[in-house]
């Protein structure tokens, strides 16, 4: 018999998208995807070749749970110059992909029953992660702007609130936290004891004159409360080799790294030393690629804006719109000799990968039921084919 938490879980919607789009392509058929969050530049050469180095090298056996030191001291000194933090090695620890730094994180603070609270639009597996511990996902609505609203989460604040998990710049909405909302949730935190996990993994990816704030870097006490997490995925074009991690308080990194010891244990030796020429040696493909998603943003935005009845703000960070696309659900389409209503997201979604070939995620995913995630990693070209084809789809519905 399957356990009863593992029937409890919901797979992951992109995770599954991302399966299906990959069997009709090797069938071959062309989906223009818009589904997936994977940037499509290669990975530096530097890394590339301080894997290589480090494979040739013999560097291949197992190593500390947590990570090499010269990883997590590299790490340490990023977060020094990027976001003014200051952590030692020991309060690092180097996981197997950002992913499992939010879940080790989870798994370590929480007890049977705790809450924690998630700000939707919110990322798909957090609500997971938080019910295989055991806890309750208490889940609360942002502001109309993606941005915080402060006053849905103290309402949402009992006193089985654990923690708040946060991402900035989020996904899937591209809202980046400012300084002035993030100081109060702090004090929000701070006068509830609760816990904050603050996902930054897009941080490198922001647009105009926004600028991005670590909410460990606020106060003390929102430092000695904040878990950090973070990852190699997006700003280093390094989505297979899974390579992420957390810094904070040090009983809690020796919690987690207890945990990781009975799962995966370290994360794959030589990927690690690769990490470390990530760190220090790519800035300038980092700012590349930034300067070309900007680009990308304000094309699919032009096209978007186009689209009668689509409603995308303009997302400063990360490479994803959210927009509201309700105004299509009463609208039909004519399959074989039945006329199918669209009627959610869901359908809507369906209804371009059926008639245009393009693959956008359901807003169901993300506790948006209105929106669907459109992401835009890919290139204008691949932007404008597209949204070509969705408008051409959605002028045949009635």
């Amino acid at each position: 018999m399957i356990s009863q938490r593992i029937k409890r879980m919901t797979p992951s919607a992109t995770s599954t998208l991302n399966g299906m789009v990959s069997e009709m392509k090797a069938r071959g058929e062309h989906v223009i995807s818009f589904n997936v969050g994977e940037p499509d530049f290669d990975t530096p050469a530097a890394v590339r070749e301080a894997l290589k180095e480090a494979t040739d090298t013999g560097k291949t056996r197992y190593v500390a749970v947590g990570g090499i030191t010269p990883l997590r001291e590299a790490i340490a000194a990023k977060l020094k110059k990027d976001n003014g933090l200051n952590y030692t090695a020991e309060q690092i620890c180097v996981s197997t992909g950002g992913k499992q730094a939010v879940f080790n994180a989870v798994m370590t603070i929480c007890d049977p029953g705790d809450e924690v609270i998630v700000v939707a639009p919110c990322w798909v597996s957090y609500v997971e992660m938080i019910k295989l511990a055991e806890a309750v996902p208490i889940v609360v609505e942002s502001a109309e702007d993606y941005h915080l609203s402060i006053n849905n989460i103290r309402a949402a604040i009992t006193n089985r609130t654990k923690a708040i998990i946060i991402n900035t710049p989020n996904n899937p909405t591209g809202a980046v936290y400012n300084e002035e909302e993030l100081k109060a949730l702090a004090e929000l935190a701070k006068e509830h004891e609760m816990y904050i996990l603050s996902d930054e993994i897009y941080e490198k990816l922001i647009y105009g004159d926004k600028k991005h704030v670590s909410i460990a870097s606020i106060s003390q006490d929102a430092y000695d409360r904040t878990i950090t997490l973070n990852g190699f995925a997006k700003a280093y074009c390094m989505t297979g080799w899974r390579l992420g991690y957390a810094a904070g308080p040090a009983d809690i990194i020796k919690g987690m790294i207890s945990f990781q010891g009975h799962s995966t244990s370290n994360s794959t030796t030589m990927v690690q030393w690769a990490g470390i020429a990530a760190l220090e040696k790519c800035d300038t493909e980092v700012e590349e690629m930034r300067q070309a998603f900007e680009k990308r943003r304000d094309y699919m935005k032009q096209r978007l804006d186009a689209v009668t009845g689509i409603k995308a703000g303009m997302p400063d960070g990360a490479f994803y719109f959210m927009p509201d696309v309700s105004c299509w659900f009463d609208k039909t389409y004519t399959d074989g000799d039945e006329n199918v209503k669209i009627g959610d997201a869901q359908g809507f979604s369906q209804y371009l990968l059926r008639e245009a070939g393009v693959a956008v995620v359901p807003g169901d995913a993300f506790e948006a039921p209105n929106t669907v995630r459109f992401a835009y990693p890919v290139s204008v070209e691949t932007i404008k084919e597209g949204m070509d084809k969705i408008e051409a789809a959605l002028a045949k519905l009635k």
